[in-house]
């Protein structure tokens, strides 16, 4: 309660009169300062974020849904609510141009995932059912499908005799992300598949991804990045049983929000080739 006390207080009255008293001191407003202490990325664009988003100005809470092409024209009337002189600050609304792409290209993004995630897997559908038997044949090249509804779907990690079941929580999301990762890596995709066919550490590799997914919606990173770090943190913790999957997911989800929050850091997916 105290700390609720103290944020609302923060907010409302003291945030206000300390920036008053830093434009005062160094002649800059919080925009500047911040442009001008933190250098180009993650940490200087979410600090940019939450100072628009905390500005009683109009102006300044608009500039965070706005299209490229009239990005300049507001970055004048943002120059001129803040009053700032532009020779003394050349590089400022360079900097600022840029956090406000990435603001609104990150938003832009995450609206059209949004659209993608609402979509219900439907068998009428021929794209959708193209993609899940695309998804069979790149993990089990080998192997024929009996029916299009069948117990063979267990093989790959879903849990009924037919998938669109299992897209209930993260609708055609799940599966478009199960789909790229097997289209675009493969051979790493085969991989987890047959750890997770492993007769003690094995899991549900199909509904483990549509997890995975949830997890990455939450965070917004690649899933494919997520379900082959996922497979290597499973076979290094080596739990009792699929049993402990969930306790073992959020200790997963705390180790990338730990990640996450490191300003600097950068998730790349490095495949090691099994010998």
């Amino acid at each position: 309660m105290l700390g609720y006390i103290w944020q609302c207080f923060y907010s409302s009255c003291l945030r206000f009169w300390l920036k008053w008293f830093l434009r005062l001191v160094t002649g800059r407003c919080e925009l500047q300062r911040i442009c001008a202490r933190c250098k180009a990325g993650a940490l200087r664009t979410a600090q940019i974020e939450y100072s628009l988003k905390s500005s009683k100005s109009k102006v300044l809470r608009a500039a965070l849904s706005l299209k490229e092409n009239g990005l300049d024209e507001h970055l004048a009337q943002i120059i001129q609510e803040k009053r700032i002189k532009e020779q003394k600050d050349p590089t400022f609304k360079l900097n600022l141009r840029q956090c406000l792409l990435q603001i609104n290209a990150y938003n832009e993004l995450f609206e059209a995932v949004e659209e993608v995630r609402k979509q219900v897997f439907d068998s009428e559908n021929k794209e959708h059912e193209n993609m899940l038997l695309k998804l069979w044949d790149l993990l089990m090249p080998s192997v024929k499908l009996e029916s299009r509804i069948t117990k063979q779907w267990g093989n790959i990690g879903f849990q009924g005799d037919d998938p669109k079941t299992d897209f209930r929580g993260m609708g055609m999301l799940g599966l478009t992300n199960l789909l790229f990762f097997s289209e675009n890596y493969t051979d790493a995709a085969r991989q987890v598949l047959s750890h997770a066919s492993h007769p003690r550490l094995g899991y549900s590799y199909a509904i483990v991804g549509i997890n995975l997914t949830e997890m990455a919606f939450r965070c917004f990173l690649l899933a494919g990045y997520l379900a082959y770090e996922f497979d290597k943190f499973w076979l290094e913790e080596e739990p009792e049983s699929i049993m402990e999957f969930n306790r073992y997911r959020e200790k997963f989800h705390d180790k990338v929000k730990g990640q996450l929050q490191m300003p600097e850091v950068t998730l790349i997916m490095t495949v090691d080739q099994e010998k």
